[in-house]
């Protein structure tokens, strides 16, 4: 079988599961990428000239362009993700399996679909296939009940997202998991300091903890346009002394920051995506509280038992999970332990790829019916 990924750039949220495809198709697996690295992310230590035997940089000659077009045409399974629409056109009118590889549409609000231009696109490029052998795959806990909206994907959406690394073959218990729920609770945020990304909220959390007497510190990483009101508010609130600016630190050091936490705040509104400093944090070991809104959340956290959930952008909410954790140590190790179970049993690149390939077969052998992967990804959404 010839499986072809499209989408925009060589990253890393993509490579995991694009070498396990690999390591199973060989060959037969290809990835294209239409566009080069931006600089933010060559900047943060992303590898723009990274190589690997089954990628297609179409940006990078005609030749690469005619190849990937081809593949597209031709592959028996092609998946698309941010690429043009009009690339698969062909192949879904002809009826072949192709997935599209969507976050949710309606994340801005359901006006916008609305227009005439955007409900004609909706139409050419999904509606009139939906009894076709085209599908969706939910890169966010919210976009079957985006599409549905719109009659599009009856009984074809299945989970999907992003796909850090796992490492499969290490005892869950053995990362360390010293970081202290008995004394001082070290807490982490990680994303840009962005309006979406809410990194007023951590601060305003580590107040109300400061004024019921719990020790703890919260480490916030990265930079953005929000850092200098985060500033004035850490001072404003008077928490210097247990928030502390981390600024900006290569993903590998990251990773190694989330194994000497207990507790990963991911604080997004519903302008978030999918989310896969999730899967990273999970993965590492750490309790996450998250918003309900987030993509990633409702499929990767099972509330109160691999993680906490919150109401978004409700700091009372985020308070109640938080001092939850600290006060019972015990169901926060517990669940630290079950978020990286998780990961690794369920959410991991190489799960992923042998559900997906599961799901294809029975897309090909006309038995959806019997199809029984009913947790995690490629199952049912």
């Amino acid at each position: 079988m010839t499986l072809t990924f499209v989408t925009n750039l060589v990253h890393h949220h993509q490579l995991p599961v694009a070498d396990e495809f690999y390591s199973l198709l060989g060959a037969e697996y290809h990835y294209i990428a239409t566009d080069p690295l931006p600089d933010w992310l060559v900047k943060g230590g992303y590898d723009p000239s990274l190589e690997r035997p089954y990628l297609v940089r179409t940006y990078e000659s005609s030749e690469a362009m005619a190849k990937a077009r081809h593949l597209i045409d031709e592959s028996d399974v092609v998946i698309i993700g941010s690429a043009p629409a009009e690339w698969v056109y062909k192949r879904k009118k002809a009826n072949m399996v192709t997935f599209h590889y969507n976050e949710r549409w309606l994340r801005f609000g359901a006006w916008r679909k609305f227009m005439p231009k955007s409900l004609y696109k909706i139409w050419k490029h999904h509606f009139q296939f939906r009894n076709s052998r085209t599908y969706m795959l939910c890169a966010s806990a919210f976009t079957a009940k985006d599409v549905h909206f719109f009659g599009c994907y009856p009984n074809k959406c299945f989970k999907w997202g992003y796909f850090t690394k796992v490492d499969c073959d290490s005892e869950v218990e053995a990362p360390a998991l010293g970081a202290s729920t008995l004394e001082i609770t070290p807490l982490m945020w990680c994303a840009r300091f962005l309006k979406l990304k809410h990194p007023e909220l951590p601060v305003q959390l580590a107040y109300k903890l400061k004024q019921k007497g719990y020790r703890f510190y919260i480490d916030m990483f990265g930079s953005g346009d929000e850092m200098e009101h985060i500033k004035t508010l850490i001072k404003e609130l008077g928490v210097e002394d247990c928030v502390n600016l981390r600024g900006n630190l290569p993903n590998e050091e990251i990773l190694l920051e989330m194994r000497k936490h207990s507790i990963f705040l991911f604080t997004s509104d519903r302008n978030e995506g999918w989310g896969a400093v999730l899967n990273e944090a999970m993965s590492n070991g750490c309790a996450v509280v998250g918003s309900n809104e987030i993509g990633s959340v409702p499929y990767l956290i099972r509330d109160e038992s691999n993680g906490m959930i919150f109401k978004s952008k409700k700091i009372n909410s985020l308070y109640d999970k938080v001092t939850d954790l600290i006060d019972n140590p015990e169901k926060c190790h517990s669940i630290r332990l079950k978020s990286m179970r998780t990961m690794k049993e369920v959410w991991s690149p190489k799960n992923a790829a042998v559900c997906f390939l599961k799901l294809v077969q029975h897309i090909n052998e006309n038995t959806l019916d019997k199809y029984s992967i009913v947790d995690g990804p490629a199952s049912w959404s």
